[in-house]
Order: structure tokens, then sequence, then C-alpha cells
């Protein structure tokens, strides 16, 4: 039996672009502005090391740039507003202006507010697009926005992540109470995550294996009949990394987060999963 549901999905209007789905993958390509990221090498100093950090990952084939300017990470400092905003904006101006498609990546609505204004395509909120700002300020702009799942607040309000079964059945039932909800609120254009690449405390070998399972158990979140972006974990073994894209792809991810860029390209393409609008 393929592990791969077939699912029509509506395009999702992005910017200008619409993204179809089916038998394609597109791939999301992180570039962190916060100093504080432990994953160093996809971390930009400034804006000349941020454009040309993009213009490789569009050279491979990501379809889609994914600015942080937060760390997310619950041991790493809760900056404000201001400096998030600081770090960030530059940055979307110049990569904006060079036709990218991008996401940023924060929960804080005042963050996502300004991102809206400047022209940003996608608003990942790793606050799981609950917060009432955020809602506002997505429905009134009709960006598209991903919805991520976060046992807390926000990644640094996080403890002790919950690794009983079923895990994505779970989520996916949480998820179809929040769309009722964005719904109502105007929003449509989501993306779901089930948040299976933020850090949490306890036991990381059970995490790991809950991270696997999530993946495979993947079709009760495409029968939510929404985009599924599925975030690449970071790990210290590269293998491990690699392992997580394979098995995204082989359960039809619409879109995958990655650290990673060039491989994960590269076995998008191996998979016969290429976006047919790779930016040029």
């Amino acid at each position: 039996m393929t592990p791969r549901p077939i699912i029509l999905k509506e395009p999702l209007r992005v910017g200008g672009v619409n993204l179809e789905f089916g038998e394609v993958t597109y791939v999301m390509g992180v570039i962190n502005l916060s100093p504080e990221s432990k994953n160093t090498h996809t971390v930009a100093s400034g804006i000349d090391e941020a454009i040309e950090l993009a213009r490789r990952y569009r050279g491979w084939g990501a379809t889609i740039i994914d600015l942080g300017a937060q760390s997310s990470h619950y041991d790493n400092p809760t900056i404000d507003s201001s400096v998030e905003l600081a770090r960030l904006l530059p940055v979307v101006d110049a990569l904006l202006s060079e036709g990218f498609l991008l996401s940023v990546d924060t929960w804080k609505p005042e963050v996502a507010r300004e991102a809206i204004r400047r022209g940003v395509q996608i608003i990942n909120d790793t606050g799981g697009l609950v917060d009432g700002e955020m809602r506002e300020f997505v429905a009134s702009s009709q960006v598209a926005a991903v919805a991520v799942y976060v046992e807390g607040d926000h990644p640094h309000d996080v403890g002790t992540v919950d690794t009983e079964p079923l895990k994505a059945a779970r989520t996916a039932d949480i998820f179809r109470k929040r769309l009722d909800e964005l719904a109502t609120a105007g929003i449509e254009n989501v993306i779901i995550d089930p948040g299976i690449a933020l850090n949490y405390r306890g036991d990381y070998q059970a995490y790991t294996r809950l991270q696997l399972e999530v993946i495979r158990d993947s079709r009760f979140l495409h029968e939510l009949g929404r985009p599924l972006l599925i975030p690449i974990p970071r790990k210290a073994e590269d293998h491990r990394v690699m392992a997580y894209i394979t098995l995204a792809l082989e359960y039809g991810a619409d879109f995958i987060r990655v650290h990673d860029v060039e491989q994960a390209t590269d076995l998008v393409a191996l998979f016969g999963r290429t976006s047919p609008m790779v930016m040029a």
C-alpha cells in the first residue's frame, strides 16, 4: 500500500503565484538572521550574506526563503520585537526587490504586521495562529500563513513534549478545530505544520522517534485537505537529517522546511517531486 494519500488540494495563492499540489514538494530554505542560532551554516550576518545565501538556495531549486530573526530554541534569549525587526526588515526589503517568495518565521504579531506591510507573502507563525492580533493581521492582508503545532504559547514557552502514541492523529484533531476557527476569522490560506522541528525539554531519544512516527502517520494531516509542511529537524548526524527528508518525500509532504537546501533539493529531484515553478 502506498504511504502517499491521494487527496486533492486547492492551489495556494502566495503573492502573485499559485502553488499547485500533487506530485510535487516545494522546498523552503531557512536563513537565520539570529546570531544566537545553533544552525550556524544558515546564519547570515547582514544583507549581503543573506542575499548570497538566498541566491544559492534559488540556484539549487528552493521555491521559498524562510527568514527568522528570533531563534526558536528555548535555550536562547527572547529578544524584543524592535531588535527582531531591525535584523529582519532590511533583508526582507533586499530579497523582495530580487523577486523572492518570502516567509517570515515569528510568533510576535507586531513583527508579522511589519513584515506584511513590506510585502512578505507568508507568515510562518510558530505560535500556532492562535493569537488574536496575529489572526487579525493575517486575515486583513490575506497573506498565506503557516500554523505550527506547538505545545505552549510559543517555542520559548515549552516543557516536556507529549510523546504518547497516535501523535499525528491527535495533532490533526487539534488542527481540525483550529482550521474552523481560522475560517470563521476569515483565514483560509493556511499551511499546516506538525511542529516536529521545534525543540522541547525531556527525553531526546523519545522525541526523535516521535518525529519519525509523525511523518509516517502524516496521512492524518493530509486528510485535513490543506497543504502540509514537514519541518525537517536538525540533528548532529547529517545522515539522520537526510533520513527525515527522504521520509517526508516518501509520505508526500507538500512543503519541506530545511536548513540543508542543496541536499534537500537533490532528493526532491531524485523522487521526481520537483516544483514546475522553481525560481529562476
